[in-house]
């Protein structure tokens, strides 16, 4: 199974992340990336690996929590590679922007 793909909002969330971090810490910056692709490969192979959480979405999306980093992965676990719609740092309310999905 390949890996989980990112949707253009993902992607952003990903830039806009990585951007914050690398300017007190390019390292930890490139890590947090690193983690999103190890991420994203390891949904690729588990597609039930997320929680569901009806109490923030609907299935089919699951939640991971990304090691080591603060950050959540929200995925459509039925789509083909499994997509990943938005990386989320835990501390924002995670209801009010997911209202919708």
């Amino acid at each position: 199974m390949s890996a989980a793909v990112l949707s253009p909002a993902a992607r952003r969330d990903l830039l806009d992340a990585v951007r914050w971090i690398a300017k007190e810490n390019p390292a930890a910056a490139r890590a947090l990336r690193d983690g999103v692709v190890r991420a994203a490969e390891h949904i690729g192979e588990h597609v039930h690996v997320g929680n569901l959480r009806p109490d923030l979405a609907d299935a089919p999306y699951r939640f991971v929590t990304l090691t080591g980093f603060p950050y959540v992965i929200l995925y459509n676990a039925d789509r083909k590679p499994p997509r990943i719609v938005r990386i989320l740092h835990g501390a924002r309310d995670l209801p009010e922007i997911l209202r919708g999905h």
